[in-house]
């Protein structure tokens, strides 16, 4: 991941070869450890978030969509802050914030203000997270910034590992009966006492020559993208009503707009939110298709594989935690890896981890297909493991790839509106997928319930249920599991379900065998949704694929280094 570097610092802060620059560096890295974190951890928390606060499947997309918007129309935004006001000032506003956003995160009482909790977090999150580079940046001398910025990159790559794995182990521990909060609620000690140091031992600094602010292009970016976005997620509960197409509509004109305003805005200050003449080189446009295409796939594949897996197949959160830890140790081996093989490979690094993604999409296809509701963790290590190391030959190489042809002036710029461009990828990709998977669910819930209804009949009249009997109750099951299916809310009981079960009541192996039947349809009905949805993941990554052959190859291109190094 990068941030924007265009108005960082390039000179030493004073007092930079002090020794207490290392505890300075790890406060900034255990800050952008625990933001990481939050992202990757609430994928597991999501079923016990859902059963807690009678979430649909619409406030779950913007428990991860509005924080990924928020930290995306930010970012930018939130460098510029601190060059211009102190980066240690800001640090530790977006420190204090992002605490207290977490805690508002763990205190929720409904799924609104969840939500709010997290777009607040993304905003504070935004405000932190540039500072990290900035920081580094002045206050470690030039010999010394590869050994921090590879701690950092470090930090990034245990981040996305440990969260998945903490956040089962939170739950399934289910502190004082907290259930899901700790993993808001973890953030308190920690900021605190991250803000504590900060406080002794950051050395304030700010950019000789900082950009203005652009506030009315934060505000207008802001408007198409949620004009775009809002109606994505939420027009499954709504029923598609007209104005979700026009909303979607409505946001093209506004985001051009959007684009002529920001030409103004630099001739009138030279401090545009985006500088328009980025998109004059050749290679910015593709290097930018390609960040947010990729990025769509990989939250929206998280999303749909927690919900698989917990909601599914009923795997606790620790075990859908450890069930994903080969794609984070996958990754993780392949970006160590791929930082040193593009001075050899270049853009061809990018290719080869886009088909590695490809090969283990199908082959997790496959495995699904094979072994359906049934499907255990060791039969979904090698895919997953494919998976994950074709991720980390993309992302721990991709700044530098995509930045290879861009001048090196524009190097910082550039990076700054490459991250914004992958969070708003992430954000649209969930809305997407969640179009999919969960009209996937309804649309094919009918198909799914005939599938089990032979096997339902032969059990119940196997309980010497009578004919009449069996068929009325395999009737409601049917009727049941197709409402079920549609519903907005998952925790909430059809009026069908509640008639089906009034019907079992006194009997109680009628009551088994439906309640088996109810597992196998839900286990065959996620299984098939995933396993369709990851078609989008292979067709996200083709795309990506192709896109790897429009941009300049990166070998030996030392700006191109350079800019990657500092990202």
């Amino acid at each position: 991941m990068s941030t924007p570097t265009a108005t960082a610092g390039s000179g030493r802060a004073p007092g930079s070869a002090d020794p207490r620059r290392w505890v300075a560096l790890a406060v900034v890295l255990i800050a952008g450890f625990m933001q990481l974190v939050d992202i990757s951890i609430v994928n597991v928390a999501i079923p016990s978030i859902q059963r807690d606060l009678d979430a649909t499947y619409a406030d779950i997309q913007w428990v991860l969509a509005g924080y990924q918007l928020a930290f995306a129309v930010m970012l930018i935004t939130g460098g510029r802050l601190g060059d211009i006001f102190g980066r240690k000032r800001l640090f530790m506003i977006g420190m204090a914030g992002f605490t207290l956003a977490s805690a508002l995160c763990g205190l929720a009482q409904t799924p609104d203000m969840l939500i709010a909790s997290r777009i607040l977090q993304g905003l504070f999150g935004a405000i932190m997270f540039p500072q990290v580079l900035s920081i580094i940046q002045v206050t470690f001398p030039p010999q010394e910034r590869a050994t921090a910025f590879g701690l950092f990159g470090a930090t990034i790559g245990l981040a996305t590992i440990t969260g998945p794995l903490v956040g089962g182990l939170l739950i399934q521990a289910d502190l004082f009966g907290l259930e899901w909060r700790p993993i808001f609620l973890v953030n308190l000690p920690i900021g605190i006492a991250a803000l504590a140091v900060a406080a002794r031992f950051l050395v304030e600094s700010k950019a000789p020559r900082a950009l203005r602010l652009d506030p009315v292009g934060v505000v207008v970016v802001t408007a198409g993208l949620l004009l775009l976005v809002y109606p994505l997620v939420q027009g499954r509960d709504l029923g598609w009503p007209p104005w979700t197409f026009l909303s979607m509509a409505a946001s093209v004109p506004v985001l051009a707009g959007f684009a002529v305003y920001e030409r103004y805005k630099k001739a009138l200050d030279g401090s545009p939110l985006v500088d328009m003449d980025l998109f004059r080189q050749r290679s910015f446009v593709p290097g930018l298709l390609l960040a947010g295409i990729f990025f769509m796939g990989i939250p929206a594949f998280f999303l749909t594989f927690s919900l698989w897996l917990q909601i599914g197949l009923w795997f606790s959160a620790l075990h859908a935690g450890l069930t994903g830890a080969p794609f984070a140790v996958g990754s993780a081996l392949a970006s160590a890896a791929s930082v040193r093989l593009v001075p050899v490979l270049g853009r061809r690094i990018l290719s080869a981890g886009s088909l590695l993604l490809v090969a283990g999409m199908v082959a997790l296809m496959w495995t699904v297909d094979r072994y359906g509701g049934a499907v255990t963790s060791w039969q979904l290590l090698p895919a997953l493991l494919l998976c994950g190391l074709g991720l980390g030959s993309v992302i721990a190489p991709l700044v530098n790839v995509v930045l290879a042809g861009i001048r090196a002036q524009d190097a910082g710029s550039a990076s700054g509106v490459l991250t914004t461009v992958q969070q708003i990828g992430g954000a649209i990709g969930v809305a997407l997928i969640g179009v999919v998977f969960f009209g996937l669910l309804g649309s094919q819930a009918a198909g799914v319930a005939d599938d089990v209804l032979p096997g339902l009949r032969a059990d119940l009249q196997g309980a010497g249920l009578p004919p009449a009997a069996t068929q009325q109750v395999a009737a409601g099951f049917r009727t049941c599991f197709e409402d079920r299916a549609n519903a907005k809310d998952p925790s909430a009981v059809p009026a069908s379900c509640a008639q089906a079960q009034s019907q079992a009541q006194g009997q109680e192996e009628v009551g088994r065998v439906v309640a088996a039947a109810a597992d196998t349809a839900r286990r065959q009905d996620f299984s098939e949704a995933f396993q369709r949805t990851l078609l989008f993941e292979v067709a996200v990554y083709l795309a990506c694929f192709l896109l790897v052959f429009l941009l300049p190859d990166a070998r030996g291109d030392a700006a191109g280094q350079q800019a990657g190094a500092a990202a």
